[in-house]
């Protein structure tokens, strides 16, 4: 792996990677979920009895969120989970899970990931002839349609361009095959 000595670090820091991936998830999160206020349920605009004289508790509202078919305290509205994080921290992160792989030897650089058509077979026997297995994520150093058309069907195969790396696809993938087109683009973007 002479290729990627100038990513590599030497210490492994998981502290660095574990907040890495819980901000990466935390940044896909949505974030739509809702529940209704006492203001926003329906109905409601009347005082459901008068405040003296019945024995009963004052109430101001059908819709108060003690009663059924209430408003909700307190639940949940639309937001946004994410959070800044430092880029030397992500940088490191994604450094560190590539050492960890180069350590565990399971990553492969290849001359060029070429198909002559854009069949699922194809990128099969590329996989086979690769000896990879389980879930693969392939590195491209430039924009590759025909590959990527014949490897999106494959379960487990992820192919991303080098630049859109990220420690979430970095983590999941059992095997890495980087393109040698795209490792200065890797050098270039992770120090």
């Amino acid at each position: 792996m002479k290729e990627l000595e100038k990513l590599l670090v030497k210490k492994q820091n998981e502290n660095v990677v574990h907040a890495a991936l819980t901000w990466y998830l935390a940044s896909q999160r949505r974030g739509t979920h809702s529940t209704k206020t006492r203001a926003e349920v329906r109905g409601g605009g009347i005082k459901p009895w008068k405040q003296k004289g019945t024995g009963r508790a004052r109430a101001g509202s059908i819709r108060s969120p003690l009663w059924r078919k209430g408003g909700v305290t307190f639940g949940p509205k639309p937001r946004n989970y994410g959070y800044s994080f430092p880029k030397k921290m992500r940088k490191l992160a994604i450094r560190t899970a590539l050492s960890d792989k180069v350590k565990g030897k399971k990553i492969k650089i290849v001359d060029e990931l070429k198909l002559s058509e854009a069949k699922t077979k194809a990128a099969a026997k590329l996989l086979k002839d690769l000896a990879v297995s389980g879930k693969v994520l392939f590195l491209l150093g430039k924009e590759n349609e025909i590959f990527v058309k014949a490897s999106r069907n494959l379960k487990g195969v992820k192919s991303l361009n080098a630049k859109e790396i990220n420690i979430y696809e970095l983590l999941l993938a059992d095997w890495v095959v980087i393109e040698k087109s795209a490792v200065p683009v890797l050098e270039e973007g992770l120090n």
